[in-house]
């Protein structure tokens, strides 16, 4: 499984014998971090051997882009995340992390570590003890300084050789191409100036547009040709290089274009062209002007467009944000952009019910880092709004497996506000389902009483119904279904419609009559509900209704009925990246083909479904009535195939990915 990996700004050009030489290194030493200035094309080139290796050396290459993380406390669980490690557990998230490794060939790259070295020399000592066939790569501007770490230092592009092929590939894609023996001499001296430092080469590339390459050649020679300046004797010519080609690029660009150069350094990943118009518009920067100076950065390559995503390299965004200080806009760009994605965040909170709910979580998906950085600029500046933002947040990042951000911000916002009741409570009930679906389910039940008092002081009644869910939710994984049952029907007294707290607390009375064994009745709620969220073209609730359905079908011997509602439960867990809900389902399922007699489709669904269990990191998990469901389902597969051939089905699902295996499945039934 390949995680992440950083975009190609053109095809890869040169260092062979780097490569070489890095492989080499790589089986010989299990710590190798690859050490350059910014722009020398580090991340290039372990994105080239990663991909290169997967294949022939390791069962899977996970990618960890660091450069975007600005609290160290994250560090675990964004590799965790690389690792497609969605964590459950309560306990040391390094743990889990190497429990997740485990045994297996990996190769993990930390991308960007200069800005937490220290943190990442730790995290890497820690998970190279604990998994023995794990190695890392990392990329930095300084080493690690950790034992046993083998240095690659990556030096600039040979002028003469695979510069000037760099150089020409990067004009030829702007439509310049040179003829003339005199052009090739004026771009052999470009190189030479520019030392071979890739990012620079490719800036200077873009600016071919304006300015023909011997008039590139001269400006060079004027700028860098004084060896003595006092600058010289501080940092090395290839330094001045690279910062002159920025600075000229700078330069070159229109007043709106730097303006906007400088707003963009705001965000943390990769982000939308909406988005960038909501935080950097304003001023001169309308929103016509905004989008022009967007595509005048694109050309000059200081951005990448994709699609509708902009994406800006952390040495450019660097340089943007030394000019957004001399602008004096630092703070109030900041706050624009934390208003940006607490914004995003209430908005998603709002269309949790109804047909954008699958975008939305993929939305929140693709901008985690912004979100995180947002929430750490208003716990420094405006802890109320921060609450509101991670309260907004916690059920979403529950659902998709973000545990330990959750918790973080949670725990945070609860340390700094007291009110108003209202937002206090929403945190208090968010951090309870973090905190249920760790296992810990004393706390849980703690926190659901602190947000029903809150929720009693602002009169909110969707928030006392989000409390009887988080309630019956711990009484239900406790095994007291009728308990839970009798939560959920006093909170649903008076309250009609299928508001999304209203739909979570009617989930909780399906499982509640289903645990109890009122088959029949949870059958009829479970249709209602379900119908509800098709109607409103909902998912999480939609396929909570299927598993219950799926249940009470192997409970009535309906076995095929039940195969069709695992996977109808499946298909909505995929649509909005619930790791637990598809380990829950593929588990129903492997039951329901049991019972079907198809005993090798069985063991394929609880090979995948153990690695989604892995995924989360703690042992199977789910209401008590589960397990003898698991496990009588693997007697009974081993009786209709052998121990041989289930042993070997649900060990080939354990070495393939999981969700190559899920669509497998998906697709056969």
């Amino acid at each position: 499984m390949q995680s992440w990996m950083p975009p190609e700004s053109g095809p890869f050009v040169g260092r062979g014998q780097d490569i070489t030489a890095l492989v080499s290194r790589l089986r010989r030493h299990r710590l190798v971090t690859l050490v350059g200035m910014g722009g020398i094309g580090k991340s290039r080139l372990a994105s080239q051997v990663a991909k290169g290796l997967e294949q022939d050396t390791f069962t899977s290459v996970h990618w960890a882009p660091l450069w975007s993380l600005g609290n160290t406390s994250l560090l675990t669980p964004l590799v965790a995340d690389a690792c497609g490690l969605s964590d459950h557990s309560p306990g040391d998230p390094v743990e889990a992390l190497a429990a997740r490794i485990g045994p297996r060939s990996a190769l993990l790259v930390l991308d960007s570590c200069e800005h937490l070295l220290a943190d990442c020399a730790t995290l890497a000592q820690e998970l190279l003890a604990r998994c023995p066939a794990l190695m890392i790569l990392a990329t930095s501007r300084e080493p690690l300084g950790t034992v046993g770490e083998s240095l690659f230092r990556v030096d600039p592009l040979p002028p003469d050789s695979d510069a000037m092929e760099l150089f020409a590939a990067r004009a030829a894609a702007v439509g310049v191409r040179w003829d003339r023996p005199e052009d090739h001499v004026a771009a052999a001296e470009v190189c030479h100036w520019l030392e071979g430092v890739p990012l620079a080469l490719e800036l200077a590339a873009a600016q071919l547009r304006e300015r023909s390459v011997h008039s590139m050649s001269q400006v060079l020679r004027d700028r860098l040709g004084l060896a003595d300046t006092p600058d010289s004797r501080v940092q090395p010519s290839r330094h001045r290089a690279l910062r002159t080609t920025i600075g000229w690029s700078h330069e070159l660009c229109e007043p709106h274009e730097r303006l906007l150069w400088a707003r963009l350094s705001v965000f943390h990943a990769s982000t939308t062209v909406d988005d960038v118009v909501r935080v950097c518009r304003g001023g001169p920067l309308t929103d016509t002007v905004l989008s022009e100076a967007l595509e005048g950065l694109a050309r000059k390559s200081v951005v990448t467009l994709s699609g509708d995503r902009v994406h800006i390299f952390d040495t450019v965004r660097e340089y943007g944000a030394l000019w957004l200080a001399e602008l004096g806009e630092t703070r109030t760009t900041a706050d624009r952009h934390a208003l940006r994605f607490h914004e995003v965040a209430l908005s998603a909170e709002k269309s949790w019910w109804g047909p954008a709910q699958s975008k939305v979580y993929a939305r929140l998906a693709a901008c985690h880092s912004d979100l995180c950085a947002a929430l750490e600029h208003l716990l420094a500046t405006d802890p109320p709004r921060a609450a509101e933002m991670a309260g907004a947040l916690g059920f979403f990042w529950a659902c998709s497996g973000h545990l330990h951000e959750a918790a973080h911000y949670l725990e945070e916002c609860m340390n700094l506000v007291a009110e108003p009741a209202a937002v206090t409570a929403k945190v208090c009930w968010a951090l309870g389902v973090v905190r249920c679906l760790r296992g810990e389910y004393a706390s849980a039940a703690r926190l659901a009483g602190r947000a029903h008092e809150d929720a009693v002081e602002a009169a909110d009644p969707a928030m006392f119904a989000d409390v009887a869910y988080l309630r019956g939710l711990v009484l239900l994984l406790r095994g007291e279904p009728m308990d839970a049952l009798g939560v959920a029907d006093r909170a649903l007294t008076g309250l009609r419609g299928t508001a999304p707290a209203v739909a979570r607390c009617r989930l909780v009375r399906v499982f509640a009559l289903t645990a109890a064994g009122s088959s029949r009745m949870a059958r009829a709620e479970a249709e209602a509900l379900r119908a509800d969220a098709v109607s409103a073209g909902e998912h999480w609730t939609r396929s909570y209704t299927e598993y219950q359905l799926a249940l009470i079908a192997l409970n009535e011997e309906r076995s095929a009925d039940a195969a069709l509602h695992a996977r109808a439960m499946l298909r909505d867990k995929r649509l909005i990246g619930d790791t637990f809900g598809l380990g829950l389902g593929l588990d129903l399922l492997a039951a329901a083909l049991t019972a079907l007699e198809k005993g090798r489709e069985a063991a394929t669904a609880s090979g995948a479904g153990q690695l989604f269990w892995s995924m989360v990191g703690h042992p199977q998990r789910g209401t008590p009535e589960l397990k003898p469901l698991r496990q009588h389902a693997e007697r009974a597969a081993r009786r209709q195939i052998g121990d041989t051939a289930y042993d070997s089905a649900y060990g080939l699902a354990n070495l393939t990915d999981p969700f190559v295996t899920l669509e497998a499945i998906l697709t056969a039934g």
